[in-house]
């Protein structure tokens, strides 16, 4: 099934080189968690701030049973600073 992954600010890094606009269609399998994509892409888990389905925050201790259905969006985003 396919997903929209999006990686913003400095986790853009991340992403395959022929991603356009911080994102990219992937091809997962039904039984991927947030978790194992996250982990698959090698994202810091410390920079794993915000990470969003569909617009909706998915807290740290969920991302590993949560799954995704055919057409969402996941969404991270790095901690920001500033003051």
């Amino acid at each position: 099934m396919q997903i929209t992954f999006k990686l913003y600010a400095s986790l853009g890094d991340y992403l395959p080189k022929q991603a356009r606009a911080n994102q990219i269609d992937l091809d997962i399998d039904e039984t991927d968690t947030v978790q194992q994509i996250l982990e698959r892409h090698q994202l810091p888990e410390r920079l794993t701030h915000l990470v969003l389905i569909n617009g909706v925050f998915i807290p740290p201790e969920e991302r590993m049973g949560r799954q995704l259905a055919p057409g969402d969006q996941l969404a991270v985003w790095p901690p920001i600073a500033g003051g």
